[in-house]
């Protein structure tokens, strides 16, 4: 049966290509599609989808297992000013309150009792599965303090808004807990701890197959929970500076670096967004541009999918070297923001054209509104 296999990339390099053929080419995949967003990554492209029967690869998940997005409608009385007249107060105090940058853990403190009992659910049911007791012990010495933090590279905190509306958006994943347990198994895929970042499948029947599932599971349910914790950090810190009690509508939580089962098969998003018919998703472009709230339209060329995100146009290293911080703080003006050197491959200038992604995807999602950021906080 001949593999499906699409592209929808826009102005993928050589290597980027490279990379996604290499994927698709494997005898286990059936599908295959390359995001509008697609850029180089580790093993596998960011914004590829791959579809496999029988085998998972814990390489085309990667290190950051549930990196992903969450929306949150915040609800009260004149909020929108409020957020505008209090803009550097609600900036420092969220830089306290929640822990931010590569390896920066919560030390254990402040957790709400909500998502440590969420948490508590989630280590029971990793335990009724196979699983490494190893790896067991280090989820419940260290999990927890990995909860409420956000993280570094394109990681962000956005409030932001859309016509009167007051919108919470955040990105992050499973922190150090998904990078840590994803090298080890990507370390016992390949049998070889110096070259393991490579195609090393796992048959999901085999004992160490059925081990990845399992944390896999975990880590995606963590991530999950993870940017709740963070969302009660944030709306906490806008009722204590607007001393009231404020509604919430959580729009959406939603995983787009995953190994899921459906229909007897397992769809490797890298950085793409699910986009089943109705489905909703999150498509941020970068700390200037805002993010789309979309919702997906079912399409099959697309194996349900969408981009998640404008994707990179400059490596880290080139937007260092190419893009100054004047031009960063200009680009960012009207914004409060982290602007600083550590931030600067992040800068606007970095990425793609968000509106020409989205124009490439049309046929996948429907824009439902552009959330525009008044404070964007990075790592």
């Amino acid at each position: 049966m001949k593999k499906r296999i699409y592209d929808y990339s826009i102005d993928a390099d050589k290597e980027t290509l490279q990379q996604f053929r290499d994927c698709y080419s494997e005898k286990f995949v059936t599908a295959a599609a390359l995001m509008p967003d697609a850029h180089k990554g580790y093993v596998a492209p960011i914004g590829a989808v791959l579809i496999t029967k029988d085998y998972v690869v814990p390489a085309w998940v990667g290190f950051d297992i549930g990196c992903g997005l969450i929306a949150v409608r915040i609800k009260g009385k004149n909020v929108l000013e409020k957020v505008k007249e209090n803009t550097e107060k609600i900036y420092s105090r969220v830089m306290r309150e929640i822990p931010m940058g590569v390896g920066e853990t919560n030390k254990g403190k402040h957790l709400t009792e909500k998502t440590k009992k969420e948490f508590h659910k989630l280590l029971d049911k990793f335990k009724t599965r196979e699983h490494d007791k190893s790896i067991l012990q280090y989820l419940k010495n260290t999990a927890a303090r990995h909860l409420g933090t956000l993280g570094g590279g394109n990681h962000f905190i956005e409030l932001g808004f859309y016509k009167k509306e007051l919108w919470l958006i955040i990105h992050s994943g499973s922190r150090g807990i998904g990078h840590r347990v994803a090298k080890k198994y990507m370390i016992r895929a390949s049998q070889n701890e110096k070259e393991y970042e490579k195609t090393f499948p796992l048959d999901i029947k085999s004992q160490l197959g059925k081990e990845y599932l399992n944390i896999l599971d975990f880590g995606l349910e963590f991530a999950l929970l993870n940017r709740l914790e963070m969302s009660y950090k944030v709306i906490g810190v806008l009722e204590e500076v607007f001393g009231e009690k404020l509604k919430t509508e959580l729009w959406v939580n939603k995983n787009h670096n995953h190994a899921i089962l459906e229909k007897g098969k397992y769809i490797h998003r890298k950085g793409a967004t699910p986009a089943k018919k109705g489905e909703r998703g999150i498509i941020p472009g970068n700390m200037r541009d805002g993010c789309f709230l979309v919702k997906g339209l079912g399409n099959p060329k697309f194996l349900y999918s969408s981009s998640h995100g404008a994707g990179r146009i400059l490596s880290r290293k080139q937007a260092k070297e190419k893009i100054t911080m004047e031009q960063f703080k200009e680009s960012m003006k009207g914004i409060r923001g982290t602007i600083s050197m550590k931030t600067l491959d992040e800068a606007p200038m970095a990425y793609k054209n968000i509106n020409a992604i989205m124009d490439a995807q049309k046929e996948s999602i429907e824009i439902i509104k552009l959330i525009q950021p008044i404070i964007n906080w990075k790592g």
